[in-house]
């Protein structure tokens, strides 16, 4: 029986990324690749002509995955569980997106030829954008996009992660996020000593 073209293209992808992470984008040719896989170069080529569209099938999934979010947003009232919602799903994506958001971190010359970079910017702007209103006040506003950021920055940035349990990193980077929602619903300056992050 032969495999699934999604599969293919999944397992090409997941392949690409460890040599990327390994020996950098621009040190990574197709042929490696497909060595790698253990296929023909023109096996490869059927599903990605250039290792340029491999990087830039990363990007489009992510951004799915974020529409995905914000769609679900879209349908949902503007309270306090829909924002930590949004944060817990939006960490999940970080998540099962962790190789290629390094990729994107470390690759900011690849990233400007192919023309990938606004993805990420404007996918968390749309997710920022859900979960403030307009004539909410400047702290409200940067509380919100902190939240968003914590998570990524725990994941991609923060020089521990690596070390880190999982577990411990998903909790910590939570707690931090609900945290500033929080705030923003008490309409406090202060933060809560005690968050309780959702299942």
């Amino acid at each position: 029986m032969s495999e699934q073209p999604r599969n293919t293209r999944e397992k090409i992808q997941k392949t690409a990324i460890e040599l990327f992470s390994e020996q950098g984008y621009e040190q990574t040719s197709l042929r490696e690749i497909a060595d790698r896989l253990g296929v023909t170069k023109a096996a490869l080529y059927y599903h990605f002509k250039t290792k340029e569209e491999i990087a830039a099938s990363f990007f489009d999934s992510y951004a799915s995955d974020v529409d995905e979010i914000c769609e679900w947003a879209e349908g949902e009232p503007r309270s306090i569980e829909t924002r930590i919602e949004i944060v817990r799903r939006y960490s999940e994506v970080i998540q099962a997106h962790v190789p290629v958001l390094k990729f994107m971190y470390h690759n900011q010359a690849a990233l400007s030829r192919l023309d990938r970079g606004s993805i990420f910017r404007e996918r968390i702007i749309r997710l920022h954008n859900l979960m403030v209103d307009e004539n909410d006040p400047l702290i409200n506003k940067l509380r919100a996009w902190d939240s968003l950021s914590s998570l990524y920055s725990a994941w991609i940035t923060y020089r521990g992660a690596r070390h880190a349990d999982p577990g411990e990193l998903y909790d910590a980077s939570m707690q931090i996020s609900i945290s500033l929602l929080q705030a923003n619903d008490a309409g406090t300056d202060t933060l809560p000593s005690q968050v309780a992050v959702p299942e």
